[in-house]
């Protein structure tokens, strides 16, 4: 623990860590020092010099950001250092600073997307003067190409290279940077390309002024005019917490909203830009297949026919199917939908995944997002966590930059955007490393809290039980497992990397196949032979089936997309910004969601629709409220209750002692990441015209939004 220091603050004396910048120290005093390049979770730079303060016995103002408290001298009689951030002198600095600031600035607030939200414009009026000593003519900067994400007005540029830093450190992709020097200096990407991070939407938050703003909001919306709603990103199994802002029945934006445990304050940038694909290839109202063609119908209608499908077929050719951007409140309420009506054939794993029927840390990230920041090995497994999580992976990127700690992959070999060895791509290292002929073997067991991650490139394949028991095994024979005693915390470094926001509570629900029922794999082969009578498709679209036309389809969903194009009748459900839901993310942390616009048309939430339903089949399912449906989820599993909490290494002993059981010869075939296409995983980021753009451009992808059936 570092030492703790007494310093006076404006004559106020508080005791701080000798870590702390001048800056932070007189922030916990309760003093606010103005800054445009200073960044808590970036490198200093001190280039800005908005945060001069006096530090007395100094000659001359200080930068508060680049000094620290363990550099202050005490008084010539051991008094403590004395700290002056209201003084004529600080105060007729910052007005100098900022005069310098606005010399070349173009002043074009009417025009500036950061209006009513910039630290220009909120610090001038707090600290600077009414008018300007220049009459020089204004600097003018050509605007810069970086992508089809950022939108760059370069003339505002103060050069506080907080996106540069951002990039560079967190993002970890290196092709932005500051040319030349004095009044030529310019930031601009690497030969003026597009900037190729899954991170890059963050630099529009950082910037100060207004330089670098949203492309695809450009003269949308002023911050005032837009209705502010805190909910969860489904776009990954993260659950970064949100802010959805929106305009009427329109989502304007999202950004992201600070998370320590999860997100901390990024958001990737599918996350972030995805919102015009919940405009496009909306289902708005029901639809019923006629003569080949769907058509639209009423509500009565179309719960009349499907009702009377799920009655009459048999319940072991029934079947459903929950997709990846489920809530957990749909979910509970098809399972006791299909519960009541007998069948075993239900499944929250659309991608075969070949685990969840065991103790509850079998299937999370129990090492949690934060404590990724204790690790000191990592061995990835069948995963690229850069395209899969970005905001995890930018964790995992911190701690080696922290640390330099060992990292080695089994799996494709790609740039992380750290240093990672790449052991193969056969599972038969596992074996290796499990048994302790493999050379990381012993990396793993010398270090004190290693760190494997199993992602779903490994977990969906057929012998996706034999790796996850090889991978287990592996973290046993490592030391992966430390039950904690006396001051030694415990420590789980065994977590599974889910990619879909659903799967969680999915499994917390066990939204799984009964005795004798089928797998969504199952199901998927068995509708494509005839022998399902009905396939109910909760918001399912993640699959390689395209002839189901011997079974009866009822596709749920928000969107008009591969699930849709299949279905014989179609219930428009809600989005996640268009319900108040509950998701659970890769760690087992219980989210709220919250509904920031209504569902379009005729479309309704997804759980009252199901209940709906449920009242029609003559079987109605027991809840006439959220909150009740809700407090039948906590009976089914109390980790409903615990509200923002990961277990984290709570399932030690559940974990130490478990396998499938379900052991099989290991096939040679290589391991590769699940996600192929970062930015069109899902049916929102394929009806986006941004994310099209994107995929084209980054990952090779066709520009044609939507998915053919």
């Amino acid at each position: 623990m570092s030492d703790l220091r007494t310093i006076l603050v404006d004559g106020d004396e508080v005791e701080v860590s000798s870590d702390l910048t001048l800056l932070q120290a007189c922030e916990a005093a309760g003093r606010e020092i103005p800054r445009f390049c200073y960044h808590e979770r970036l490198s200093v730079a001190g280039n800005c010099r908005m945060c001069l303060i006096e530090v007395k016995g100094a000659p001359k103002p200080v930068a508060s950001c680049a000094q620290n408290v363990r550099d202050l001298r005490p008084g010539p009689e051991g008094q403590p250092p004395e700290l002056i951030t209201t003084s004529e002198t600080v105060k007729k600095a910052r007005e100098g600073v900022m005069e310098f600031l606005l010399i070349n600035h173009p002043l074009d607030c009417p025009i500036c997307d950061q209006g009513g939200e910039c630290d220009l414009q909120d610090q001038s009026m707090a600290y600077g003067v009414g008018g300007s000593r220049y009459d020089e003519n204004k600097r003018a900067v050509e605007e810069k190409y970086m992508g089809p994400l950022i939108k760059t007005v370069m003339t505002r540029c103060i050069q506080c290279t907080r996106c540069v830093r951002f990039v560079t450190e967190v993002g970890g992709v290196e092709n932005l940077g500051m040319v030349n020097r004095g009044e030529d200096a310019e930031i601009t990407t690497y030969l003026q390309e597009a900037l190729d991070s899954e991170l890059s939407g963050n630099i529009i938050d950082l910037c100060p002024v207004g330089a670098l703003t949203s492309k695809p909001y450009a003269f949308a919306a002023r911050p005032w005019e837009l209705k502010k709603t805190e909910t969860i990103d489904v776009m990954d199994a993260v659950g970064s917490n949100i802010r959805v802002d929106s305009r009427g029945r329109a989502v304007m934006r999202i950004q992201p909203r600070n998370n320590d445990e999860v997100n901390e304050e990024w958001l990737s940038d599918k996350g972030r830009f995805v919102w015009d694909g919940l405009r496009t290839q909306r289902l708005d109202k029901p639809y019923v297949k006629k003569d080949g063609r769907l058509v639209p119908a009423s509500w009565e209608e179309a719960l009349s026919l499907v009702a009377s499908k799920l009655k009459t077929a048999s319940k072991y050719e029934l079947g459903a199917i929950a997709g990846d951007l489920a809530c957990a409140e749909s979910m509970k309420a098809l399972k006791d939908l299909m519960t009541g009506l007998g069948t075993p054939n239900i499944d929250c794993r659309q991608d075969g995944l070949k685990i969840g029927d065991g103790p509850r840390s079998s299937y999370l990230f129990n090492t949690t997002i934060d404590g990724i920041e204790d690790a000191d090995a990592v061995l990835l497994v069948g995963t690229n966590p850069r395209v899969e999580a970005p905001v995890l992976n930018a964790r995992i990127r911190k701690r080696y930059l922290q640390t330099g700690l060992p990292i080695a992959s089994i799996g494709e070999d790609a740039d992380l955007t750290y240093p990672a060895t790449t052991l193969g791509a056969s599972p038969a290292v596992l074996k290796e490393i499990a048994d302790g002929s493999h050379q990381f073997a012993q990396v793993l067991k010398d270090a004190k809290r290693p760190l494997i991650i199993v992602g779903m490139g490994a977990l969906t394949r057929k012998d996706g039980a034999a790796i996850f028991d090889l991978a287990l095994s592996v973290a046993k024979s490592t030391g992966a497992f430390v039950q904690g005693q006396g001051e030694e915390e415990a420590w789980n470094g065994f977590s599974v990397l889910h990619t879909a926001a659903s799967r969680v509570a999915g499994l917390d629900l066990n939204f799984l196949p009964g005795k004798d029922g089928k797998s969504a794999t199952e199901m998927f082969s068995a509708a494509q032979s005839g022998h399902m009578d009905v396939l109910y498709l909760l918001g399912a679209d993640e699959f390689n089936s395209r002839n189901l036309d011997k079974t009866f389809v009822i596709y749920q969903g928000s969107h008009g997309d591969v699930g849709a194009h299949l279905a014989d009748v179609i219930l428009p459900g809600a989005a996640y910004t268009e319900k108040n839901a509950t998701w659970v993310n890769t760690e087992g942390r219980v989210q709220l969601g919250n509904m920031a616009i209504f569902p379009p048309g005729e479309a309704k939430e997804d759980w009252s629709i199901i209940r709906a339903l449920s009242e029609v089949i003559g079987n109605t399912l027991p809840y006439n409220s959220l909150d009740e449906l809700r407090d039948a989820m906590i009976e089914d599993n109390d980790c409903f209750a615990a509200i923002d909490y990961a277990p984290g290494a709570e399932g030690i002993g559940d974990l130490a002692n478990y396998a499938t059981g379900l052991s099989g010869e290991i096939s040679d075939l290589p391991l590769a990441s699940s996600v192929s296409d970062f930015y069109l995983t899902n049916p929102i980021a394929r009806a986006s015209e941004t994310m099209a753009e994107c995929s084209a451009m980054f990952s090779g992808g066709d520009k044609a939004t939507g998915t053919e059936g």
